[in-house]
């Protein structure tokens, strides 16, 4: 039987904490791909009695209390909690690698992965990593993939991810909306198996630019993407655009299973707000199901023990929850 592949992300954030607190509550189901190391360090600065062992002996029985840990060699393994080194970009990218290569091989069923600091990774020789969803794509020799967070209430895509807000106009596109809303609306048919999904696409600008007296991009690039893909998908319900500072409101967001926001900050700040530590971040268009924690490295609560563990035990529960309805 295959198991998840967990990545604990960068060595010197709460990522090893987080891991090592799910195997005390019986909750790391699944397969750490990390320096052993890095682990047992950050197991004796916590005090927690953790059984480190070699993935070869994974036992979906004992997980309580035991982390099985997959090695990949990190070039600073005394890294020290709360330090985010660039020494060890190479080994947070490479531990990725370690966990596709194993999906592609049968060896684990999907990826859940902690967080990295995208500055430490650039600065560590990797100039233009912008984040997990972008190298998850570029691994896989994809166009595009589609980040959505959802948190127990609410689900948010993006037509746009981790860009300086003076670029955004420029990548919205008729061309770029209609391949992302294609991609999630695939996505919630086949991974999240709801035939005919519900859509509510946000518009650019402020009122969702008030019929071009506060911007023209709804006009020219949202409204004509969004009547193609109704007449692509006659059975899809897709409104929009529509106001962000009203999209939000109990009333109409109940209308919805997923969000489509233009850009990182109109959508996740309000599934961080109403369920920040335990949403999860997930990557539409992937080959394989990949779920993240909605949160950084902490790096100021790294070592210390006062990190919660709810953003990656609800990250492990979705991946199996997605691997088990598309098995």
């Amino acid at each position: 039987m295959t198991t998840l592949a967990i990545t604990p992300g960068d060595p010197g954030g709460i990522g090893p904490d987080l891991c090592l607190q799910a195997a005390i509550d019986g909750e790391l189901d699944g397969i750490v791909i990390a320096d052993p190391e890095i682990i047992k360090r950050r197991a004796d600065i916590l005090g927690l009695p953790v059984s480190i062992m070699d993935a070869d002996d994974f036992n979906p029985d004992r997980t309580q209390g035991v982390i099985y840990v997959a090695p990949v060699t990190s070039a600073n393994p005394t890294n020290l909690p709360g330090i985010s080194d660039p020494i060890n970009a190479e080994y947070c990218l490479q531990s990725l690698e370690y966990a596709l290569h194993g999906i592609e091989a049968g060896r684990f069923r999907a990826l859940v992965t902690g967080p990295v600091n995208k500055a430490t990774i650039r600065d560590g020789g990797f100039p233009l990593f912008t984040g997990h969803t972008e190298f998850l794509r570029d691994f896989f020799g994809l166009s595009e993939v589609v980040m959505m967070l959802a948190s127990t209430e609410i689900r948010v895509a993006l037509v746009t991810t981790h860009l300086p807000f003076s670029e955004i106009a420029k990548v919205i596109t008729k061309e770029r909306i209609e391949a992302v809303i294609t991609i999630v609306i695939e996505a919630f048919q086949q991974v999240f198996q709801i035939p005919r999904p519900r859509f509510h696409v946000l518009g650019l600008n402020p009122h969702a630019g008030e019929d071009g007296h506060l911007g023209h991009e709804e006009i020219e690039v949202i409204r004509p993407a969004l009547e193609v893909l109704r007449k692509r998908h006659p059975d899809i319900y897709l409104e929009g655009p529509l106001p962000a500072d009203t999209a939000f409101t109990p009333a109409i967001r109940g209308r919805a299973d997923c969000n489509i926001a233009m850009y990182h900050d109109q959508g996740l700040p309000v599934v961080k707000y109403q369920g920040f530590g335990d949403s999860v971040n997930i990557t539409l268009g992937l080959p394989v199901v990949r779920t993240s924690v909605d949160h950084g490295t902490a790096l100021n609560l790294a070592g210390k023990g006062l990190a919660s563990t709810g953003g990656l035990i609800a990250a492990i529960r979705e991946a199996k929850r997605l691997t088990n309805q598309i098995a």
